[in-house]
């Protein structure tokens, strides 16, 4: 499904030129990464922030793309404390902001983790976001 075939999304052209500039592999990731964060949750905004990096946002930041030469990163904002059972995390692991899902050409998203990490993230965001559910655990 295309995203921008759902109502409600709000889409952001700059998101657009910015994925329309990468080769076809990457424009493939960050699409279906598109498709998945939207379908987490209709009401996910997209923008550019820090000059020319798409985020998606939902009362906080859920993720970002950047393309880089070989592979496609896409940060998830949530603070380590979202659950990776199907361990789709490359890096970042201990970082207390964001973690890290790279993508090189030929490899598969798993969409369902992806997705479900996604839903999660706006769930906490819509807690009040992971820095308060992390002071409100410890």
């Amino acid at each position: 499904m295309n995203p921008k075939d759902k109502v409600h999304v709000n889409f952001d052209p700059r998101v657009d030129a910015y994925i329309e500039g990468l080769p076809d592999w990457q424009q493939a990731i960050c699409r279906e990464v598109r498709e998945l964060v939207h379908a987490a949750d209709p009401q996910v905004s997209e923008m550019i922030k820090r000059t020319t990096q798409p985020y998606f946002v939902l009362e906080g930041n859920i993720c970002a793309l950047l393309a880089a030469k070989n592979h496609v990163n896409i940060f998830l904002y949530d603070g380590a404390i979202v659950p990776d059972p199907e361990g789709i995390i490359t890096a970042g692991h201990s970082n207390q902001t964001a973690r890290t899902v790279s993508f090189h050409n030929g490899e598969t998203l798993n969409a369902r983790a992806l997705e479900a990490m996604f839903k999660q993230i706006i769930a906490n965001n819509r807690a009040g976001g992971w820095r308060k559910l992390k002071r409100e655990s410890s």
